[in-house]
């Protein structure tokens, strides 16, 4: 690897990449200062109302259940601990994280402590079922490798009491029957059900059976329901990209049949490049030079970014609900919460008149909780407390000899590793979009000769910002193992020996860029944009990541870490609807602004038109309602079926359609009839005038129905 060294005002800038040296002399000189905002996404628009998704960072695999007037969702953790998360919500849409159901994977084997070249990325706790019977809760699990898992506690805190069952069963879900049976359900494709003894020492033997066989478009993440007599079970298949299905029956044991309850609802998303490792590499990791490959992003392809796996649950009112997630980029899997609406005993997904699509946003269950909105994680962490915060999971096993907490600093004792994927005690949380923006206090005092410590994004490939010690020289260093590039500066710390580092990610559109600072204030740039990728190996989103390793295989020293903080600068949407103002609707399809016809109808016109009557402003109906007015007065009406040409103009405000204002962020929306669940649009193709007959958003936005207001 060729290195490239310039020497800039006692900086000595190191590069891989000549055409880095150009951007990195420009931040060299470059400084700048982001405000800091406390607060974090919420799903809660504190108007009644919920914009999806219900948490804008990572929960996979999620599983409902409601006891009285609490939910509960529990969700897959792959290889980080503590392990099996738990959320509890008084709304559906407000969560609290107040559980794990166990602190470290309690098995003698060195892959799930990073030991020995041994790890379980992407393996670990795949996709819970959590339950509650007999006056206590149960949550199974697969953890690959050492078969099925069951974690019981009459108390939903804790502590778990943790059953060894044996047997490769995964994905499943878990039905506690009538009569006293309890089976579970699982597979892909060729759906069996095992009967499972009641102490949880595992299944009774011979008692698996096929219910559902091959043949039949079922896929696996099994949510099974008795309602009514009848046993439903939800499921989701991938190919060739995700759906969500049900199938029914009368018998546990079937026959089946099975339909479709939702499909190609992305909210405008396209799927995410997956990381491509080449064959033949050590470890399927990759190493330090591996020649990853991140495809080109294909904005019209759906992938697993439909809504798809999770549970349903009914509400105290009688309505029910769907907690459903989809594959959302380098975040990882993100939860949607959406209405269920019966429709011939199927428990169909969506609105009456729209049915198999979900709204972005919606009104929150009426069920009269008085729940503030609020975020179910505190991310900032001063460590003052005298244990780590709920958002924080160790990557693998921790030795817990190796760190700790001590006078407001979390301490981490440097192992010997060759790269941050093998570097043992390394302290994550998910990243959060739509953009965040992570800092933290490195102190290097105690860093010794080899020793590397600092800021990182776990992933496929991963990537970081910190401090390396070699003899007596502290580099600042920004490493990206995609390209293998290192960007170096050496600098002289301050008698505190202390820097700040910081990761700022536009989680939404895929990149990242690392930057440090000498004062806390004025920060600089190191490295390129990068580009991230959701990838099948971690089978997470990207995590930052806390670390410390000695790369000269010695025993080193130790770094510490202090005020963690996370900066979302798009958490307030409270602005997002534009009441008071007057604008332009731009179709993104074709970027051409709509116009109020005099002849009555809805239509486009050139994009340089800023005439009155490309100009509207809309009415605040309450909980995000609204009507929509052209600046000459008259509004926009929607007559007969909604199809084209039936999106008309009219003075009589009683007759104004009401929308529902679905925010898509940065002055991007749709607006939802709120008579018949559709969308308005225009075909950006055939010239026909605006239409109320669009189903939803397409992945790249630009089928008609998704506006920009300006």
């Amino acid at each position: 690897m060729r290195k490239v060294e310039i020497l800039i005002d006692n900086l000595i800038i190191v590069s891989s990449n000549i055409w880095l040296i150009a951007i990195t002399i420009l931040f060299a000189f470059h400084f700048y200062f982001v405000p800091c905002s406390a607060q974090s996404w919420t799903a809660d628009n504190g108007n009644g109302t919920y914009t999806n998704p219900l948490f804008y960072d990572e929960f996979s695999d999620p599983d409902i259940i409601r006891v009285g007037d609490d939910y509960y969702l529990a969700g897959t953790t792959m290889h980080t601990v503590p392990g099996l998360v738990i959320l509890h919500s008084k709304d559906l849409v407000n969560w609290e994280n107040i559980s794990y159901c166990f602190d470290r994977f309690d098995f003698d084997d060195d892959a799930f402590s990073l030991k020995n070249h041994k790890e379980i990325y992407g393996q670990g706790v795949w996709a819970p079922a959590i339950r509650y019977a007999n006056g206590q809760f149960y949550v199974f699990t697969n953890i690959n490798g050492k078969g099925l898992q069951c974690y019981t506690s009459k108390d939903i805190r804790g502590p778990w009491k943790h059953h060894n069952m044996q047997g490769r069963i995964y994905d499943l879900s878990v039905l506690f029957d009538d009569d006293g049976k309890i089976y579970a359900i699982h597979g892909y494709g060729e759906v069996k059900c095992t009967e499972l003894k009641p102490d949880m020492s595992g299944p009774i033997e011979e008692t698996e059976r096929t219910i559902i066989p091959e043949g039949n478009a079922v896929g696996e993440g099994h949510h099974m329901y008795k309602i009514n007599g009848m046993y439903y079970l939800i499921s989701t298949d991938y190919l060739p990209n995700g759906r969500t299905l049900c199938s029914r029956s009368k018998n546990i044991w079937g026959p089946y049949e099975t339909i479709t309850i939702t499909a190609d609802e992305t909210f405008g998303y396209h799927a995410a490049p997956l990381t491509q490792v080449p064959q033949g590499v050590k470890y399927r990791i990759g190493e330090d030079g591996t020649k990853f490959g991140i495809p080109a992003v294909d904005k019209d392809a759906t992938a697993c970014t439909n809504i798809h796996q999770g549970g349903i649950v009914e509400d105290q009112s009688g309505q029910w609900w769907a907690l459903l997630m989809m594959d959302f980029h380098s975040i990882g899997r993100t939860v949607t919460l959406a209405p269920i609406t019966w429709k011939d005993g199927w428990p169909m997904l969506g609105l009456e008149g729209n049915l198999g699509r979900a709204p972005r946003t919606w009104f929150k269950p009426n069920i009269n909780a008085d729940n503030k909105p609020h975020a179910p994680y505190e991310r900032n962490d001063d460590f003052n407390a005298k244990s780590l915060g709920r958002v924080w999971q160790w990557n693998h096993n921790p030795d817990d000899t190796k760190w700790s907490i001590n006078n407001g600093r979390l301490r981490l004792q440097s192992m010997p590793a060759e790269q941050l994927m093998w570097a043992r005690n390394t302290l994550t949380q998910r990243v959060i979009g739509p953009t965040s923006i992570a800092t933290v206090e490195l102190y290097t005092k105690g860093m010794k000769d080899g020793d590397v410590a600092g800021l990182g994004n776990i992933n496929v490939p991963c990537s970081w910002i910190g401090i390396v010690k070699n003899d007596n020289t502290l580099t600042i260093r920004c490493f990206e193992q995609a390209t293998n590039d290192t960007v170096d500066v050496v600098a002289k710390l301050k008698s505190t020996n202390k820097l700040w580092l910081r990761m700022v990610g536009d989680f939404d559109h895929d990149r990242a860029h690392y930057e440090y600072s000498l004062d806390g204030a004025s920060y600089q740039q190191l490295g390129r944009e990068m580009p991230l990728s959701y990838q099948l190996i971690s089978f997470q989103g990207s995590r930052h990541a806390l670390f410390a390793f000695n790369h000269k295989g010695k025993k080193g020293g130790f770094a510490e870490f202090d005020n963690f903080t996370v900066e979302e600068p798009q958490a307030d949407r409270s602005g997002n609807i534009p009441y008071g103002k007057t604008f332009r609707i731009i179709n993104l399809a074709t970027n051409k602004p709509a116009i109020a016809l005099k002849h009555g109808m809805l239509y486009d016109t050139d994009s340089n038109d800023k005439g009155k009557l490309t100009r509207f402003r809309i009415i605040d109906k309450g909980q995000g309602k609204v009507i929509l007015q052209c600046e000459d007065g008259r509004y926009v009406f929607v007559s007969g079926f909604g199809i084209a040409g039936d999106v008309r103009l009219t003075t009589d405000e009683s007759k104004a359609e009401v929308f529902l204002w679905q925010d898509y962020l940065n002055h991007e929306f749709m607006l939802m009839s709120m008579r018949t669940h559709r969308y308005l649009g225009k075909s950006p193709t055939t010239g026909s005038p605006y239409s109320m007959d669009y189903t939803g958003a397409d992945p790249a936005r630009r089928n008609g129905a998704v506006f920009r207001w300006e």
